[in-house]
């Protein structure tokens, strides 16, 4: 029977749960019967409850498919059958049930369990995952390597509907149509969009478009009429309109697989019995699940984008009602946010510029632009998963004499390079870029960490880039990058400033012109770039060091640079973004250039990928705290003067 309790708060002490205190592996999972895989649902759903109230993390996905995880691994061998999870917020419940019970207290701290599928962290991890919509390619790459290797295991991807609006899911479910794999995708459709036809009625023809009679009645059809071409295309189209009267399936159909659903995805005993139904089945099949993000908490039932994820809760702190609604204004008594900043600024020029056009891909409220789609529906574009078509869109747009601003984090604007470069670059098209999460992002890790986009973005001609170091700077440079006839990238970090005063006007910056914040001894000068500037000025008094606040990457401010090289014995370059081409790059290669041989020490995220952990620990592992900032100055400091030979360029 379909799932019934429904929990009102988050344990703050651990439930009971015998059955899931049995379960280490899915093989231990496959020996109980339905009434205790019923009771495990229950004790599982407790469980992830009480755990990421521990820990914090993402929180409404895993609750929406605690029915599905178990009936996946009850009715597939898995490891053996590859299970390749979308996106991986819903990848908690299989964290559970795959020996990783007890590591979920920890989840996303540093050293303990990522809060994605990763690949080296579990045999049962098959594919390392934090973007979207790459499941079905890697399911289907699975599907066929075990046909090369003639070998019998089955391959499955779980999308959620949010995933499925990426053009990267429709080229596979295309690829795999066309080339008639052994493959099975699982939409989990958890009512944000796509279908709410669920019902008896669905759920009964689920059980028959999966049956093996059905299927039997399917495969003689196509034999028996093998001969006659006319009468195959007849016998076509009419199940095709028979499976459109009565599922949502027809566009799947048209791509080669065999469509069924939708079937309400928390009634354990019809996802079993549907799913071994199709384990026999060959060819691509389509598995259409209806859930609900948050099932079983009340308060994430109603609010599920608000309970995307939680925060750790203090130890008596149940959470019983909805979070407080996210303010709209920078009126608040704590420091707001640079995405805050980024939200009124929008709107307020919006307001002085009727040519203004916001567009994200499904970043609405993490990029803080809930006021502007209520003020300005008619300049909202909201495109969905689709990173790619969000830039092209800005691209054409910009060609008619509209002023584009797209907001995107760093990590997904990787995903739209080529049309960064090809559609926005090359034609120096006029767009606006507002680059959010910019540098280490903390539990998340590496697959949403923005630790390249200085590096990437240096290298493409027409391209501006600005760095602020405040909340106000952000503003202005805001200004400053919708006010210049040409690509331009203002790219800021997760969370809050210093809480500096933020000027209300649209004021710009002087393109290219750094500022010198303090003026040191002569020996050491800091080139800060972002708002690693507040940890370079930290440190600067003990090394009466020269600070400068460069704002800009490109163009550089050569003129201050040569200043700075000219009347310093090191130039130290900090950024928080990878070495290897960053903004410390810009500043040697220039002064390679030029011929100027001076000490530099060059400061940023090193060659590796960053995994998950606090912020402040992972800049401390960095050595872009102020402490890190000044043992590397000091260290660079007694290498020059033991060895004066020594190079003059290192990196950090």
């Amino acid at each position: 029977m379909p799932y019934t309790h429904i929990f009102q708060e988050i344990p703050t002490h651990r439930p009971n749960t015998p059955l899931l205190d049995r379960v280490d592996s899915p093989a231990q999972l496959r020996l109980l019967n339905e009434e205790q895989l019923l009771q495990l649902a229950h004790e599982l759903r407790a469980y992830l409850l009480y755990s990421v109230g521990q820990s914090g993390g993402h929180f409404g996905a895993g609750l929406g498919v605690i029915e599905l995880t178990l009936a996946l691994h009850y009715v597939y061998n898995t490891p053996e059958d590859r299970l390749v999870w979308d996106v991986g917020h819903q990848a908690y419940p299989h964290k559970i049930l795959t020996g990783r019970r007890d590591g979920l207290l920890k989840i996303r701290q540093q050293g303990e369990l990522s809060g994605f599928p990763k690949r080296d962290e579990s045999i049962y991890d098959t594919f390392g995952v934090g973007h979207s919509s790459t499941s079905i390619s890697a399911a289907l790459g699975m599907s066929l390597a075990a046909k090369l290797n003639g070998e019998q295991r089955k391959a499955i991807a779980v999308i959620g509907d949010g995933a499925m609006t990426a053009g990267m899911a429709f080229e596979a479910l295309n690829h795999a149509g066309a080339i008639r794999s052994d493959l099975l995708v699982v939409l989990n459709d958890n009512e944000m969009s796509i279908s709410n036809n669920v019902g008896g009625l669905s759920n009964y023809f689920a059980r028959i478009l999966s049956s093996k009679t059905y299927q039997s009645m399917r495969d003689t059809g196509k034999k028996a009429l093998s001969g006659t071409p006319q009468l195959m295309e007849l016998a076509r189209k009419t199940e095709e309109h028979f499976k459109g009267m009565v599922a949502p399936g027809t566009l799947f159909e048209e791509l080669g697989f065999n469509y069924i659903g939708p079937i309400d995805g928390h009634n354990l005993p019809e996802l079993i019995n549907a799913l071994e139904n199709i384990r026999e089945f060959e060819g691509p099949q389509f598995l259409h699940i209806v859930t609900k993000k948050g099932k079983g908490f009340a308060p994430a039932e109603l609010d599920p984008i608000g309970y995307h994820a939680i925060n750790k809760l203090a130890p008596t702190q149940p959470v019983t009602s909805l979070p407080p609604a996210k303010p709209k204004s920078l009126n608040v008594s704590k420091a707001p946010k640079f995405s805050n900043i980024f939200g009124r600024w929008i709107c307020d020029m919006a307001e002085r510029d009727k040519r203004l056009v916001g567009i994200t891909p499904a970043m609405k409220e993490g990029s803080d632009l809930i006021e502007f789609a209520e003020r300005f529906p008619a300049r909202y574009h909201d495109v969905a998963i689709a990173e790619q078509h969000a830039v092209t869109l800005a691209a054409g747009l910009a060609c008619e004499d509209t002023k584009p601003v797209v907001a995107i984090y760093s990590t997904f604007l990787q995903r739209a390079y080529d049309q960064l470069i090809h559609d926005v670059a090359i034609q120096d098209l006029d767009v606006l870029f507002a680059i959010d999460r910019a540098g280490l992002v903390g539990e998340d890790g590496a697959t949403h960490a923005g630790s390249f986009d200085i590096s990437f973005l240096r290298c493409i001609p027409n391209m501006v880039i600005m760095t602020p170091s405040d909340e106000n700077q952000t503003r202005k440079m805001l200004s400053t990058g919708y006010e210049y006839c040409g690509p331009a990238t203002v790219r800021y970090p997760r969370g809050s400033g210093v809480n500096a005063l933020v000027d209300a006007d649209l004021g710009t910056l002087p393109i290219g012109k750094g500022h010198i914040v303090r003026e040191g001894s002569g020996t050491i000068a800091i080139l800060a770039f972002g708002t690693v500037l507040h940890s370079a000025l930290d440190c600067a008094e003990a090394l009466n060091a020269t600070v400068v606040d460069m704002r800009f990457v490109k163009p550089l401010d050569e003129e201050l640079v040569l200043n700075l090289a000219a009347n310093h014995e090191l130039i130290v370059t900090v950024e928080e973004n990878v070495v290897a081409g960053g903004a410390g790059s810009a500043v040697s290669e220039y002064l390679h250039q030029q011929s100027i041989l001076v000490h530099q020490l060059l400061l940023g995220l090193p060659d590796e990928f960053v995994h998950h952990g606090k912020q402040a620990d992972l800049l401390d592992y960095c050595r872009l705290s102020a402490a890190g900032i000044r043992k590397a100055i000091e260290d660079k400091l007694k290498n020059i003067r033991s060895n004066p030979a020594s190079k003059l360029v290192s990196q950090s």
